[in-house]
């Protein structure tokens, strides 16, 4: 079959973001036997234009649309992102008669609300790689698909509803670089996404990874993971972003990896994303040598009392010592600072920003107010608390923010950002 692919994102929301979920699901397309054309939307400025002449040229069987963001989750005036992707759908209808099926992580958060909303004919809840090309195949042999776990119908709730996860990443092709073009995102602060585990068992009360990926970590194997990194090192890349959600869990898997990556000796640069707990300088070391030089830290607050109402399984000291650890081996930290949750006071902000403060980062990001995702332990929270009714599908931003810290909250952080340029909002 003739498939078009379409990443609906148009926004550059800190940093443009390179489609890697759509790649991921172009590469498994054509692997099954398809013929696929992919459509980048970021930086195009007549998008209904684009897709007008490429569906005319092209003439698809089945159109994907890839929705990665609902929204800006900026508490002070919230942007309905997913109102751009409605407009994708309604082009594609407009000048195709191909289905229209979406998917991605932000469309997975939301599945049916989000469908309906959007008015495509199909949704895929979860992993796009395998969902997709099987129900590409019922379709090519007019079989019924409503048997298909993660599938749900405009209108009519899903078919099965079940989403299923695959255990076994290397299952999915890596994209060529030559998948999409990343002409639209080249630049000093490029790097190319890699995502080498999926899932979180952390359980964070806020945290909407277990509804997007599931509960637990699945890996792609080591060798892999190098092997498409250096294809990526062929084709003149030389900078990559591990966007796993805890690049550092398992550790030991972590400093396999690095491990490798050292012993190949790909001349490369990457930042990831670590969870300061049980954090061994051990692997410090070992990622260091394999290349890292940028390290986000997801601590979220520096007060004790906070990390546990967040369910973090760490404390004030292990961020310390994540951070000591990280700029001993000549990696840069930035942290992130999220302020306002439950439980939250003027005490507990004031000792986060002292804390951030002698933590000396390169960088530091702060959130007020936290958006509130279905089936979170912050969901029922706001429920339990009259913020949001047991009904509300949480598709249009809503967000916590403990009462009666709403305006000393931001004009505190506001001052605090003018004393420290590393900091913003």
């Amino acid at each position: 079959m003739k498939v078009l692919l379409v990443s609906a994102n148009t926004e550059s929301i800190n940093l443009p973001t390179f489609p890697l979920g759509l790649a991921c699901v172009a590469q498994a397309t054509l692997k099954a036997g398809h013929e696929v054309e992919c459509l980048d939307l970021i930086g195009v400025k007549q998008p209904d234009a684009l897709l007008k002449k490429t569906m005319g040229a092209f003439k698809p069987g089945v159109i994907g649309i890839s929705v990665r963001n609902i929204d800006d989750q900026n508490i002070a005036g919230p942007r309905f992102l997913l109102q751009q992707a409605k407009q994708v759908v309604a082009a594609c209808k407009e000048f195709s008669g191909a289905p229209v099926v979406v998917g991605g992580a932000g469309y997975s958060l939301f599945p049916q609300k989000a469908l309906d909303y959007l008015e495509a004919d199909i949704g895929i809840q979860g992993e796009g790689e395998e969902a997709f090309p099987l129900l590409l195949d019922h379709m090519k042999k007019g079989l019924l698909f409503s048997h298909l776990p993660g599938l749900y119908l405009y209108g009519s709730g899903s078919c099965e509803g079940n989403r299923r996860f695959t255990r076994d990443l290397d299952r999915f092709p890596l994209p060529n670089p030559k998948i999409l073009s990343t002409a639209a995102y080249e630049g000093e602060d490029f790097y190319i996404p890699v995502q080498t585990r999926r899932g979180c068992p952390m359980k964070c009360s806020y945290c909407s990874t277990e509804i997007i990926e599931g509960r637990f970590i699945r890996k792609r194997s080591p060798e892999v993971v190098v092997r498409s990194l250096a294809r990526w090192v062929d084709a003149g890349f030389r900078r990559f972003q591990f966007v796993d959600n805890t690049f550092n869990l398992p550790p030991s898997y972590a400093e396999a990896l690095c491990d490798l990556l050292a012993e190949s000796s790909c001349p490369i640069a990457w930042r990831c994303i670590l969870y300061p707990g049980n954090l061994k300088e051990s692997l410090v070391a070992a990622m260091a040598k394999a290349g890292c030089r940028e390290v986000s830290l997801g601590f979220e607050s520096g007060c004790d009392e906070m990390l546990k109402e967040m369910n973090k399984h760490f404390r004030a000291q292990d961020v310390r010592d994540a951070s000591r650890m990280l700029s001993d081996h000549n990696i840069s930290p930035m942290g992130f600072l999220m302020l306002g949750g439950p439980g939250e006071t003027q005490r507990s902000v004031e000792e986060s920003l002292a804390f951030v403060h002698d933590l000396n980062l390169d960088a530091l990001k702060i959130t007020i107010g936290v958006r509130i995702y279905p089936y979170t332990a912050l969901a029922k929270i706001a429920v339990e608390e009259g913020l949001i009714a047991p009904d509300d599908d949480l598709l249009f931003p809503r967000f916590y923010l403990e009462r009666g810290l709403e305006d000393w909250l931001r004009k505190t952080v506001e001052e605090r950002i003018k004393e420290n340029r590393a900091w913003m909002m």
